[in-house]
């Protein structure tokens, strides 16, 4: 899909960013910001919804609690203290994450508010231990200049982190409060009718301003954004927690694909003269008709307590399967909600028979529900727990008559979305009566003042020339996470800012894209590599190889240049080697010279690659070339 066909097509799309502050310590008390896998406390909590002060309860807040699932916390007093199990009052709000919220509002010259009011937003899905989060109203307005265009700020907002998910099994969730508390700054961004590129260019100049504060921390998982799209006359549905830049194109690409099918769905049902209140069924329990099934997934099911649902369809033939782009149909639509409600999935008449389903199973369905030959139905495996999503189900073949609706999705690994929640509505919010007001002060300011960034482009034009990089590579580490380690080792060895640059990023990358895991390779890890590489203890031709080793082992540099067998070979061995590759190809050295040095190093390389730098390698070779061409002219 390209600009123009996003253009005809009308849709919007905002983006929210979220991301993590380096600044000491949690937001609402004196914890560290560290990850802890140590467990010493384990607590148990079922939440309950809360009305809001208008006496509404939000939708998405009921759905998370119809799913009656139990939250268990992990904890160690490493990183989590009583503030996070929700056992101790907050204790004064962490002013440096103030500070670095009204830095940012400052550099997008937002209007900061005259006094912060801590809110508690209505969360219980399980990520808060409280039953809420709390979030923190800075700055309103403002612009963001990024890619040549001026995108508007809606506003700025510091709030807590959510726990870390470790488990989600089918009667409890099991979360960490490592995170929980983290301090976060919260952007929201005006809605763009633009294409999905530069959607990404925006999300990618507004993650550069947050690092060149030196606020903002770095890493996987350190920065999400959510994304709002709508299309013409439609109000938006969110997609939560994408955390990869790559990722935002085929995220607004596939929504608006999905969404315009569920439009153009809409609109063909009008035209065939169809409305929901006669189309759409109640769901019947057929159990009955499926005792004797040859089904191996009904089968599983009934022996698994549960029963099989129909719902008819009236004018549905065909519009379950219905696939205008790849993965975009109504069947996947009611399977990804199943699949939030706990459900195994559904079954659709359009893909029957399968699934070990009969012509005749099809028949004695369509018989019981009614269903004509124009008719489609629905079948779902459910248990007397289950009822809720049943109703769910059946609203949402409803809601198929109205086009695409406002609701929560997340992404998937491949850029399209999937159904999550209900989108929640303003019913959540109401203020937090542990933390007094704050009044901002011209002064606090004014010191704020001092950290607003130079522009991106002046950075990039220092870095260059301080390190002597290329523009390609003064981007990439300054967007790296280890943009901090690239200075350390600069100041702390004699290596090239090159060479560290292109290891601390394109060799990582790399690496990672081949699957390793290189969220093992912290900093101190990393600073060990580089040690031995300026003492000329390992080459650098040897450090992807001990990089994948690190990763896939877990182990330490020093256990992978063992275990590799990467030892430097001795000036006098490479001597060795390279005399005797060149004296057992005199043939090679008689026909081609000079030329023959390609060849030759090739051969070199093979045999002495990771323990010894290129470059010493052909300055030897070259030398030993032309001793032995001179050898050979003498001899003649």
């Amino acid at each position: 899909m390209n600009a123009l066909e996003i253009k005809n097509f009308k849709a919007k799309v905002g983006l929210e960013i979220h991301q993590q502050l380096n600044v000491g310590r949690k937001l609402f008390c004196e914890c560290p910001i560290t990850e802890s896998d140590e467990v010493e406390y384990k607590i148990l909590r079922y939440l309950r919804p809360t009305q809001s002060e208008l006496g509404e309860v939000d939708p998405a807040v009921m759905f998370e609690f119809r799913k009656k699932k139990a939250n268990i916390y992990i904890y160690n007093s490493k990183s989590a203290c009583l503030v996070e199990c929700d056992e101790e009052p907050p204790h004064p709000i962490n002013m440096d994450a103030v500070k670095a919220a009204i830095t940012v509002a400052l550099a997008l010259n937002s209007k900061i508010v005259e006094e912060l009011h801590v809110m508690r937003k209505i969360v219980i899905d399980g990520s808060n231990t409280t039953g809420f989060q709390r979030t923190v109203l800075v700055a309103l307005d403002g612009v963001l200049k990024a890619d040549g265009i001026d995108v508007p700020v809606q506003t700025i907002s510091v709030e807590e982190d959510a726990a870390r998910l470790i488990e989600e099994r089918e009667d409890a969730k099991v979360f960490s409060l490592d995170r929980l508390g983290i301090p976060l700054i919260e952007i929201s961004l005006a809605p763009m009718e633009t294409d999905p590129k530069t959607v990404e260019k925006v999300a990618l100049a507004l993650g550069r301003l947050l690092r060149l504060t030196g606020f903002a921390a770095r890493g996987l998982g350190t920065i999400r954004q959510d994304i709002n799209i709508s299309i013409e006359g439609f109000p938006p549905c969110e997609v939560k927690g994408v955390q990869k830049l790559d990722l935002i194109p085929k995220v607004i690409e596939y929504e608006i694909m999905r969404q315009y099918h569920l439009y153009n769905v809409a609109k063909l049902l009008k035209e065939r003269g169809l409305d929901p209140v006669s189309s759409v069924g109640e769901y019947t329990d057929i159990t009955d008709l499926f005792e004797n099934t040859g089904s191996k997934v009904i089968r599983k099911a009934l022996d698994g307590g549960k029963k099989v649902y129909g719902i008819k369809v009236k004018g549905f033939k065909g519009l379950f399967k219905m696939e205008p782009c790849p993965n975009v149909r109504l069947g996947l639509e009611l399977a990804d909600m199943a699949r939030a409600y706990g459900l195994g999935g559904i079954i659709h008449s359009d893909e029957l028979p399968g699934y070990g389903i009969s012509l005749d199973d099809v028949q004695n369905v369509k018989g019981r529900l009614s269903a004509e030959e124009s008719d489609a139905f629905v079948l779902i495996l459910a248990g007397d727990r289950d009822l809720d999503a049943l109703s769910a189900l059946r609203q949402r073949l409803l809601q198929f008559f109205d086009g695409p609706v406002p609701e929560t999705r997340g992404p998937t690994s491949d850029g399209r979305t999937r159904y999550s929640r209900p989108r929640p509505g303003a019913a959540r919010m109401y203020p937090e009566t542990d933390i007094p007001l704050i009044r901002v002060t011209k002064e606090l300011i004014e010191e704020c003042r001092k950290f607003v960034p130079k522009p991106w482009t002046e950075v990039l034009k220092e870095y260059m020339q301080k390190y002597g990089l290329n523009e390609k590579l003064a981007n990439q580490i300054l967007d790296s996470p280890y943009l901090s380690l690239f200075e350390k080792v600069c100041s702390t060895t004699k290596l090239s800012p090159t060479l560290a640059a292109v290891v601390l990023t394109e060799h990582i990358v790399n690496i990672s894209r081949e699957g390793f895991d290189t969220s093992l390779l912290d900093d101190e890890r990393l600073m060990e590599l580089f040690r031995l590489l300026d003492s000329g203890q390992i080459s650098k031709e040897s450090v992807v190889e001990i990089l994948k080793c690190m990763c896939s082992e877990k182990a330490d540099v020093s256990e992978c240049v063992k275990k590799l067998g990467l030892k430097p070979l001795s000036d006098e061995e490479l001597n060795k080697i390279v005399h005797e590759i060149v004296a057992s190809n005199r043939g090679l050295l008689n026909s081609m010279g000079e030329r023959s040095f390609g060849p030759l190093m090739g051969m070199v390389m093979e045999k002495v690659r990771g323990k010894a730098d290129g470059g010493k390698v052909s300055k030897i070779l070259k030398e030993e070339i032309v001793r032995m061409l001179q050898e050979i002219r003498e001899a003649k």
